[in-house]
């Protein structure tokens, strides 16, 4: 019996959406563009985020030490650094160390500086990364009150600056994907709930005749179903294939800047991820229409 009336659910549900043929298109549609914005803007803000983070785990502390210190000193002010909390890793510069940075740096000029080597002018340097880029702060102050220490670096103002933007960017790109969804939600609603209106004397014949409202009920869940995940179909393909491309054609740019900060996410996962995320969303949205759309007219 409850097969039977499964089965009965289903194909009420595909009765539905095919007999309201154009509301079921502008409810598919309005799903689709939505989704399709909610996507793009998905995978412009992992990518967003990953090169952030990138630049974030990137930001250094340059820690001078000073000429005077000898070699036991420069040793047991690495390992107070190490015990600061906070600190991620440390890694020590030498005068020479830096010298020769500078020299390549001026590359053909260097010839110039060939004297310095043997006064060497340079400080020595711990190059110092937090766990947390956030309390890169707190690490400088706490590394630059430790003995040897000559000077501390680490541009507070541009990190500043750099973490307010980037923080804004996640926060108005989360805004955005959650109006988008809302929009969406209110668009379906408002189509389902014509589609409904325009059988309420149907539904009340069903509440009349002593239908129970699961019974009611499920048909349009199943439409509002079927309506949110063929409107997810088309937003996952262009996902799933227009990433791919747009990968292919703009990281061997970004390969060009010998640099790990700007690497944008394999395709592989990512469209994966986001095509779930869209088809959960376009099923929850589709639902959602049809189960609020549908409560009013279940009172009699």
């Amino acid at each position: 019996m409850m097969f039977k009336t499964g089965l009965r659910h289903l194909r009420e549900g595909f009765k539905g959406t095919l007999r309201n043929g154009w509301m079921s298109f502008a409810a598919i549609s309005a799903v689709t563009i939505t989704l399709l914005l909610v996507g793009v803007f998905a995978l412009v803000m992992f990518n967003i985020n990953e090169i952030s983070d990138n630049v974030e785990n990137d930001v250094e502390i340059q820690v001078f030490i000073t000429r005077t210190a000898d070699e036991n000193s420069v040793e047991q002010l690495g390992q107070n650094i190490e015990e600061v909390p906070g600190v991620s890793t440390v890694t020590f510069s030498s005068k020479e160390d830096e010298l020769q940075k500078f020299q390549d740096q001026l590359g053909d000029d260097a010839a110039a500086y060939g004297t310095v080597e043997k006064d060497n002018p340079l400080h020595a340097r711990y190059i110092v990364k937090a766990q947390d880029p956030t309390e890169l702060e707190e690490v400088a102050k706490s590394v630059g009150s430790l003995d040897n220490v000559d000077d501390v670096k680490y541009g507070k103002d541009y990190i500043d600056k750099m973490f307010a933007f980037f923080n804004g960017i996640r926060i108005g790109g989360l805004a955005l994907i959650v109006g988008l969804t809302l929009m969406a939600m209110f668009l379906i609603s408002n189509t389902i709930k014509m589609t409904i209106f325009s059988r309420r004397r149907e539904i009340e014949i069903m509440r009349l005749v002593g239908a129970k409202n699961s019974f009611i009920r499920w048909p349009f869940f199943i439409e509002g179903l079927l309506l949110g995940m063929l409107g997810a179909l088309v937003p996952i393909l262009v996902i799933y294939f227009g990433y791919d491309v747009a990968y292919s054609a703009l990281q061997p740019s970004l390969d060009q800047l010998n640099s790990d900060i700007f690497k944008l996410i394999d395709p592989s996962t990512l469209t994966v991820q986001v095509s779930l995320v869209l088809l959960a969303l376009g099923a929850f949205i589709g639902i959602w229409g049809s189960t609020t759309s549908l409560g009013r007219f279940l009172k009699i």
